[in-house]
């Protein structure tokens, strides 16, 4: 277990943004995750978990305690005929989790390939690319109640899944532990989406090779938040009713469409509003967007929380008055009370 005081955590959060919290708690398994949360000391204080920082935006300093965890661990818990069951620790990097599934010749991740964060969050987030959602593949997760300090194991159904959401998004108080995973050993690939079947032509379609396109990719429009701060897709992709979409459609010609799971609705590319706004490529002092993909905002450098809000509510404003449709932010917002 390690605790520090006034920890910094411009290396936890892939903003880089300088704040800082009161206290930082890394806790390496479920018997200290319990001990912290039943400390008299822990119970009076404002608490946060995270992962890799890969999804969240800090305001300001955060008055409380920051937990982190390092729960790891590969375990095939069952070896079935057509299929495996791996139990993962939440704080393995999601990535690692894509690449061991390729190499055993485990299916059903592999579109997923290179998203950032770690494996609990992937399952708050109920992450998703190229048709694929993080649902499709869960079969349980372990998460232990703050309050209470119980474990509970959460079916695919109690999850509550949908489009980058999920129970535990509505539940703070559930710090998940490990994920279940049920993956094929006769994948079905989905490559219907985009340009991956464009990217493939030519290649012996593989999982390393669908992995190995999706990486390359994802590298040609999205920044390394190493090397410019970002949190990936900044907002959600806006679901609007089929009515809806064919109004605009009449003014717009052009704007794309996706079904969605709801029955007479259809879902709009945020970042095709957003780059019919002007903002693809567009920066204000420290913040901006990405040049490459206009569903990323960026820090240059030395930005503030408060600036990039600003900027994501400029946003918004501007595709609300031009197309009547709004924004909702997927990265979290964290301020200091």
């Amino acid at each position: 277990m390690r605790v520090e005081e006034n920890y910094s955590l411009e290396h936890r959060n892939t903003f880089h943004l300088p704040v800082r919290t009161r206290w930082f708690i890394e806790y390496d398994n479920e018997e200290e995750l319990s001990r912290i949360i039943r400390d008299d000391s822990f119970c009076k204080n404002r608490y946060l978990s995270i992962g890799e920082g890969s999804n969240i935006l800090f305001i300001n300093d955060f008055d409380g305690i920051i937990l982190h965890s390092c729960i790891k661990g590969f375990t095939v818990i069952e070896d079935a005929l057509n299929s495996v069951l791996l139990r993962i620790g939440a704080a393995e990097h999601w990535d690692d989790v894509v690449a061991l599934a390729v190499s055993k010749g485990w299916g059903g991740i592999e579109n997923l390939s290179q998203i950032p964060g770690d494996v609990g969050a992937a399952a708050v987030q109920n992450i998703g690319a190229y048709s694929v959602e993080i649902k499709d593949v869960i079969e349980s997760v372990e998460a232990i109640h703050q309050v209470t300090s119980v474990k509970k194991e959460f079916t695919n159904e109690m999850c509550r899944y949908g489009y980058r959401h999920s129970y535990f998004k509505e539940n703070d108080s559930l710090i998940i532990t490990a994920v279940c995973l049920r993956l094929q050993k006769n994948p079905l690939y989905k490559l219907d989406y985009g340009n991956l079947s464009e990217a493939l032509t030519g290649q012996k379609i593989s999982l390393l090779s669908v992995r190995n396109a999706i990486i390359e990719m994802r590298r040609k429009k999205l920044p390394d938040p190493s090397v410019l701060g970002n949190a990936g897709s900044f907002f959600l992709n806006p679901v609007i009713p089929q009515s809806r979409f064919n109004e605009i459609k009449n003014r717009y010609a052009t704007i794309p469409c996706y079904p969605a799971s709801e029955e007479g609705m259809v879902k709009i590319p945020a970042a095709w509003l957003i780059e019919k706004c002007g903002f693809k490529g567009k920066r204000e002092g420290n913040v901006g967007v990405y040049d490459k993909q206009a569903l990323i905002i960026v820090n240059h450098g030395g930005a503030t929380g408060d600036e990039i809000v600003a900027f994501a509510e400029k946003i918004c404003q501007i595709v609300n008055e031009t197309f009547g449709i709004k924004l909702t932010p997927e990265v979290k917002y964290i301020t200091s009370h």
